[in-house]
């Protein structure tokens, strides 16, 4: 399923607290200033979950201070959401206020139904195996859609 590498992505979840800043992280990660690389929520009402912090940071990605923000917050601090060339849509409330604003901008949208991890076990153990699964989820989708890590510049 990999496609054309884009110049921009936009991951979006519920909040911009769980699984977009880690989708955004990993991207960074995996393929660098490659690409352009922002994260929102159809909300920005939430900090960034600690659950999500700690299992990134397993793989080494670093999520501390990411600043959760709203697709209307990313407007008012100037971000054009018309530059992005791909949208992708990580819980059915961000697909659908990404389809919604389809019809204000030419964007790209694919929706990646991954686990919601928030609520999941009883246990700290329990908690951090369902974030895991959410995580892993995530990176296997962006394998998948845009290939392995990509090569250092200078390498």
């Amino acid at each position: 399923m990999a496609g054309t590498f884009p110049q921009s992505v936009l991951f979006c979840c519920d909040h911009n607290a769980v699984r977009s800043p880690m989708a955004e992280g990993i991207m960074k990660k995996l393929h660098g200033q490659r690409a352009y690389v922002q994260s929102a929520g159809v909300k920005g009402d939430l900090d960034i979950d600690g659950f999500s912090i700690a299992v990134c940071q397993e793989i080494g990605v670093e999520l501390a201070r990411h600043i959760s923000r709203s697709f209307d917050e990313m407007e008012e601090w100037g971000d054009d959401l018309s530059g992005f060339d791909l949208v992708i849509a990580l819980s059915p409330a961000s697909q659908r206020k990404a389809l919604e604003l389809t019809r204000l901008y030419h964007l790209e949208v694919e929706y990646w139904p991954i686990l919601d991890p928030t609520g999941l076990g009883e246990t700290r153990d329990a908690k951090l195996g369902s974030y895991r699964e959410a995580r892993d989820q995530i990176m296997a989708r962006m394998i998948e859609r845009f290939g392995p890590a990509s090569e250092p510049a200078d390498a």
